[in-house]
């Protein structure tokens, strides 16, 4: 199990990619046959076309970003020329984070090229700081990544390191040290704030420091002064996981890549059910992970209605997860790392089973709720609960099953001995008829539905329902009156007029449900 706890100093690992991408461009013509004239990705800005992303070749050639394309071709008749496409360069940026959290779960965007991952108490599992960077630089560097990486106490001090700098390790504490002769651009701070702080003979991050911070601030602002601390190390704010942090998690690693999975999800979810019993929690919900050799991870995930810990009961829903995949999990050259991850959990109390079996039968429900909601998807498995209100077509509404498993709904108890107030089925929306009635607040003596004439046998009521004057969206519009009607057939219906009589208004009479 991967832990990070929140006593030890904080370690990151930033990774910058310079040629982000010019690389995903190599990556997809690796099939055809490379061409080797320098290359450049522009884009326009304003009237003219300007150089965004040269490569290697063409910035040893001294063409530079921001160049307009004009000059460019002028000095390098030869040059290849691609549009600048930032969404796919995002899409790679993202497939890296995801193979990063084969590291950490802890992976945070630095748009537009770079990561950071907060490596806090994994390093031991890579046999330290050193031999972690250094195999997700081999792994990315065969995957066709150019990278530059540094690992610091501060994601800011390891951020501008990695791009400014040639540390690769900064030890605790020694991040003045390491930045004391990075520019002032490594702040990120603007263009016009360097080249007035340059001016003024401050041109690395130790000249910044050597000066009153008051000072700094009063001239360029308090960002800079911030930002200088953080790059210094004195202040950790941390990274913001572009993924939320599961609850507790174990994986298996494989030293020769597997193509089958339910084995080890079978122990994953016997380790994840030990470890849960320990805390005295149970799941609610988990996430299989699967790291492929090429880098691509492919996630399952499920909820559950109730915590649970139970390792068949669990493998039960996930192969259901598995076998509705329109697609079969693509092993591809096999897993070399699979990790079950419990994204949220809550307490679990042993239930005590009933004497008339309702804990045998809730417990049916729920593992019913469960299998449904995996294969389905969990908002298509619904159930209705009560709402405090009069209006009849809002007295219930739908939620998703899992959400109440084990929870008792509220429903008012009928009335044993009495009818029923309210039918089974209700018209949305209801159904005009044609009603006579034989006094103007009086029940229907008869009414014409579908074509079809009913005589009115017996009639119960009026029930007079108000709309919800609190409401600004009121819907229900006129005060209505409902009747319990029974025709001369046995058939039973649930009536209501609409509005009340007056010289300027006739009402207007719907069917609204029907009785057993």
């Amino acid at each position: 199990m991967s832990t990070i706890t929140s006593d030890r100093p904080r370690r990151y690992l930033a990774l910058w990619f310079p040629f982000l991408a010019v690389d995903r461009l190599r990556r997809a013509s690796r099939s055809r046959e490379r061409d080797e004239r320098p290359l450049a990705l522009v884009e326009r800005a304003g009237n003219a076309l300007r150089l965004v992303a040269p490569d290697r070749d063409a910035i040893a050639l001294g063409l530079a970003p921001g160049l307009t394309l004009a000059d460019a071709r002028a000095r390098i008749p030869e040059l290849q020329v691609v549009e600048m496409d930032p969404p796919a360069d995002r899409r790679l940026l993202e497939r890296l984070a995801d193979f990063c959290d084969r590291y950490t779960p802890l992976v945070a965007l630095d748009l537009p090229q770079g990561l950071v991952l907060d490596i806090t108490g994994c390093a031991h599992l890579f046999e330290g700081e050193a031999r972690l960077r250094e195999s997700l630089m081999d792994r990315l560097e065969k995957a066709g990544i150019e990278t530059r990486a540094t690992v610091a106490g501060t994601p800011q001090a390891a951020r501008a390191l990695a791009r400014f700098g040639d540390v690769d390790l900064v030890p605790c504490g020694g991040e003045a040290h390491a930045v004391d002769g990075l520019p002032v651009s490594a702040l990120d701070i603007g263009r016009e704030s360097v080249v007035a702080l340059n001016r003024a003979g401050l041109k690395t991050l130790g000249d910044l420091a050597m000066r009153p911070r008051s000072a700094l601030a009063a001239r360029f602002g308090s960002a800079l002064t911030t930002g200088l601390a953080r790059v210094l190390g004195e202040e950790d704010i941390r990274i913001s996981p572009r993924r939320p942090l599961p609850d507790c998690l174990v994986e298996r690693r494989f030293a020769e890549p597997v193509t089958w999975v339910e084995e080890a999800l079978e122990a994953l979810s016997a380790e994840v059910g030990r470890l849960l019993e320990a805390r005295g929690e149970g799941g609610r919900a988990f996430e299989a992970a699967f790291f492929r050799t090429d880098g691509k991870v492919l996630r399952l995930g499920l909820e559950t209605g109730r915590p649970t810990r139970d390792p068949k009961s669990l493998m039960r829903l996930f192969r259901e997860r598995l076998d509705s995949l329109s697609d079969p999990l693509d092993a591809g050259f096999g897993f070399d790392l699979i990790r079950l991850s419990v994204m949220r959990t809550e307490g679990f109390a042993p239930a005590q089973a009933s004497l008339d079996g309702r804990h045998v039968e809730e417990e049916e429900v729920a593992e019913l709720v469960d299998r449904l909601g995996v294969r389905f998807g969990a908002e298509a498995v619904t159930r209705f609960v009560p709402v405090n209100t009069h209006i009849p077509e809002r007295a219930a509404y739908a939620v998703p099953a899992a959400e109440l498993s084990g929870k008792t709904a509220g429903w008012p108890t009928p009335d044993p001995v009495g009818p029923p107030l309210r039918p089974i089925h209700l018209f949305d929306p209801p159904q005009p008829i044609e009603a006579l009635a034989e006094v103007p607040d009086g029940p229907p003596l008869r009414f014409r539905w579908r074509r079809v004439l009913h005589e009115i046998a017996r009639a119960e009521g009026p029930e007079r329902i108000a709309p919800e004057w609190w409401r600004h969206d009121r819907c229900d519009g006129l005060t209505r009156d409902y009747y319990r009607l029974e025709d001369v057939s046995g058939r039973r219906f649930w009536v209501f007029r609409e509005g009340l009589f007056s010289e300027q208004f006739a009402p207007r009479w719907f069917m609204h449900g029907m009785f057993a």
